[in-house]
């Protein structure tokens, strides 16, 4: 950069070069006497008056230069505009001083020729042009004036002797001119340089501190006699000083003492914490520390070996830091409603505890889960729920005692585990003892609810079983119990095991069954009252397994519920009856059984709907039958189903009429056809005057409706003759007119009249059966 100008450099810059030319003047009044002498020296020599004159001119000039130069304090020059004043004004002192120097060095070379006073003049012009460059390169104008007034005359009194050695001598003298201007723009530069590098450094420094003041953690560097020689703000306030300075000089051993003298640390951790840090700054590794204060707070220490012997420590509070881990890490362990230990910090725990000690000693596990507790969410709401889970948490948790595990294993589930059992009847106690304190009634927001539990226990060596395998076999003795009526305990027994694998054996072959459309289809005839002849058929599903043979539909019917396959048995089940039925004559309907499950999907009217298309079946030779089941499990959205099916033309007909709560209330709200009465209201018909008022009853009020009415589990010929005389139904179905045939088998015996139509005939009456109002259903019993 050309620094030759002030427009070239930066304002404070040139501000600051200004400012130097107003620094101690005193040389200036050393040179007032000097110069003056100087001329007097002179004027004794040669007699000349013009040097007494000369005297005066230049001690005078220099003395006013000086007390120019003095009145002028530095610090009043602030800014770049009175910098330009004020250089101004030093010119004006500076200029009149050179020409005074000037003056007397032509006089003593050209005017008064002498040879002493030419000696005198060049020894003074060349002892002033020494401090031209030294005190003046903060103003280039008043160098190049200097230099022009002082040093230039001499040239040309040289010149103007006219020989020619003069001359060459005159000549001789202007680069010297030039080298004394080069000299000052040399210190300008130099100086200029310094004061930008210093500027930076400064600029640095400060954001270095500004950076080190307002970090977060504290920070001390050490040199490598372990001293603090840099520290920060935040350092200082986690140490309990006042500032940062407070912490210079002293060593990692003293400050980590106050925690110590403060009762905050004790002498252990201190040489402890002491070490680690040492021997990371030592090794030159990156190393933490966490130190936790008799207060609650806790510190974390991190050493790494800085550059140049410096060592570097940083620290911070990190209490909240430790909190919240530690909130997260009970979180990740703890179930957050019960506060007890969760699935997996209690699977963690237990594998610890099996994996210890003598191997060959007994544990136990117990699995707990509230009975009907789906109920109470059902219907008090989720909240109530809770409140219950809570309530058998706070229960269960009185029985924590070393050894013993307790957790909430997931929903309304709960664990215990005991680390040492001494035999089945020990295990029995401690079962009876927690069922004795968790049981009885509590109140959840007001509501009084009763804890009723089941629960499953197994007692294996601890050598010869896993955490995993006692957790199946608590389950599937916690299955028993519920099976066997809940409100109890089953230990395990190896006969459950084996008794699990097969059934989940006959799971996945149920499922290839199904995907392989190896069930199949049977028909049960449904039989007109007053003809005798088949005016319907009810679709039975029937599984043939390859190796176990026939299984019962109150098996493997069940077991697809379990599994979530019903619907497609059901679906199958429609679209075979459909096929079948539009194959016989137009006489003959055919009736299916639809579960529970399959009106929760909204594509059962579709699916109802594509099997009739598909045989080309009339709507009206289709029956659905639906069970009470289904009606229980969301009224209005099976009402809405239902009801879709009914505009496709399709029969309705109430399934089991009679074995539910409130049968009674869908036979208004319903668009049902026919009811089925069950079988439970024939069997003692023919023993019992009273069931047979009640069976009169429920067919004189099915009829008074409009709809028509078929008695199921017709078995003996007593039971056929009494509903023929006495009670008039339109149908009837059972094993008295044969057991469920095949397709084929229907249509072969579509047109036969059974043989006990004259045993049983009676008077004409009138009847609103249409045959093919008429169905049938896949049932799950046997018949």
């Amino acid at each position: 950069m050309n620094v030759d100008r002030p427009d070239d450099i930066s304002e404070d810059v040139y501000v600051g070069f200004v400012r130097s030319l107003f620094h101690d003047a005193s040389l200036l009044i050393v040179g007032a006497f000097t110069q003056g002498a100087v001329a007097l020296l002179v004027y004794l020599k040669t007699g000349a008056p013009i040097y007494i004159a000369l005297a005066f001119l230049m001690t005078g000039v220099s003395l006013g230069r000086y007390m120019a130069i003095s009145r002028v304090d530095p610090t009043r020059i602030q800014t770049y505009r009175s910098a330009l004043a004020w250089e101004r004004y030093y010119l004006i002192a500076g200029t009149a001083h050179g020409l005074a120097i000037g003056l007397f060095a032509f006089v003593s070379v050209h005017v008064v020729p002498d040879m002493f006073g030419e000696i005198a003049a060049i020894s003074m012009v060349l002892a002033t042009t020494v401090t031209i460059a030294g005190r003046n390169f903060g103003s280039i104008k008043m160098v190049a004036i200097l230099t022009l007034s002082i040093v230039a005359p001499i040239a040309i009194g040289l010149i103007m002797k006219g020989d020619f050695y003069n001359i060459v001598l005159g000549l001789f003298i202007v680069p010297f001119m030039f080298a004394i201007s080069k000299l000052a723009r040399a210190m300008r530069a130099i100086l200029f340089t310094a004061i930008t590098e210093e500027k930076k450094a400064t600029r640095l420094f400060q954001r270095f501190g500004r950076a080190l003041n307002t970090m977060s953690h504290g920070l001390v560097m050490l040199d490598a006699a372990g001293k603090v020689v840099v520290a920060n703000a935040e350092a200082a306030h986690l140490m309990s000083l006042k500032s940062a300075d407070q912490l210079l000089g002293r060593s990692i051993h003293s400050l980590l003492m106050r925690g110590v003298a403060g009762g905050l640390l004790a002498a252990k951790d201190c040489r402890y914490v002491e070490a680690q840090l040492t021997r990371a700054l030592w090794e030159g590794r990156n190393r933490k520390v966490l130190v936790s204060l008799t207060n609650g707070q806790h510190y974390e220490f991190s050493a790494r070996e800085g550059s140049q012997e410096l060592g570097v420590i940083t620290f911070e509070d990190v209490t909240q830091r430790v909190a919240a881990e530690e909130r997260i890490r009970f979180m990740a362990r703890y179930d957050s409603l019960t506060g007890l230990m969760n699935r997996a910090y209690f699977h963690e725990l237990v594998s610890e505890a099996m994996s210890g000690g003598d191997r060959s000693r007994q544990c136990g596990l117990v699995v707990i889960d509230l009975d009907d507790f789906k109920s109470i969410n059902d219907t008090l709401g989720h909240p109530v729920g809770d409140g219950l889970i809570y309530a058998a948490a706070e229960r269960l948790s009185v029985f924590s005692a070393p050894g013993t595990t307790i957790s909430r294993f997931g929903g309304d589930e709960f664990m215990l585990y005991f680390d040492r059992v001494e035999d089945e009847s020990h295990l029995s106690g401690l079962l009876e003892r927690i069922f004795a304190g968790l049981q009885g009634e509590v109140d959840v927001a007001g509501h009084a609810l009763r804890i009723q539990a089941s629960a499953g226990a197994v007692l294996s060596r601890v050598d010869s079983t896993t955490v995993d395998e006692m957790i199946v076999k608590s389950d599937l003795a916690l299955y028993k119990a519920k099976e066997l009526g809940k409100n109890g305990w089953r230990l395990f027994e190896a006969s459950m095991d084996a008794a699990f694998r097969n059934r989940q054996l006959m799971k996945a072959d149920l499922r290839s069954a199904v995907e392989a459309d190896g069930l199949r289809i049977v028909y049960q005839p449904i039989v007109a009252m007053e003809t005798m002849r088949i005016v319907s058929c009810e679709a039975l599903c029937r599984w043939d397994h390859p190796d176990l043979g026939p299984i019962s539909p109150a098996i493997f019917i069940p077991l697809a519920e379990e599994m979530g396959i019903i619907s497609q048995i059901s679906e199958l089940v429609l679209r075979a009856a459909c096929a079948e039925c539009a194959k016989w004559p137009n006489q003959i309907s055919v009736s299916v059984n639809l579960s529970a499950k399959d009106f929760r999907d909204s594509d059962v009217v579709e699916k109802v709907k594509v099997a009739l298309e598909a045989a080309k079946l009339a709507p009206n030779r289709l029956e659905i039958e639906v069970t009470e089941t289904a009606l229980l499990d969301d009224k209005a959205q099976t009402r809405e189903l239902i009801q879709e099916i009914k505009k496709l033309g399709v029969r309705i007909a109430l399934d089991d009429f009679g074995t539910g709560y409130s049968s009674l209330s869908y036979l208004h709200k319903l668009p049902l056809d026919k009811v089925k009465i069950d079988r439970s209201f024939l069997i003692d018909v023919v023993q019992s005057p009273r069931s047979l008022e009640l069976l009169k009853g429920i067919v004189s009020l099915s009829r008074s409706l409009g709809l028509s009415v078929t008695i199921e589990g017709v078995e003996t010929f007593e039971q056929l003759k009494i509903l023929s005389q006495q009670i008039e139904p339109d149908l009837v179905q059972g094993f008295l007119f044969g057991s469920a045939l095949s397709a084929s088998g229907i249509e072969t015996m579509s047109s036969t009249i059974w043989p006990f139509v004259d045993d049983i005939a009676q008077p004409p009456r009138r009847t609103n059966v249409d045959p093919v109002r008429l169905n049938a259903r896949p049932k799950v019993g046997a018949n």
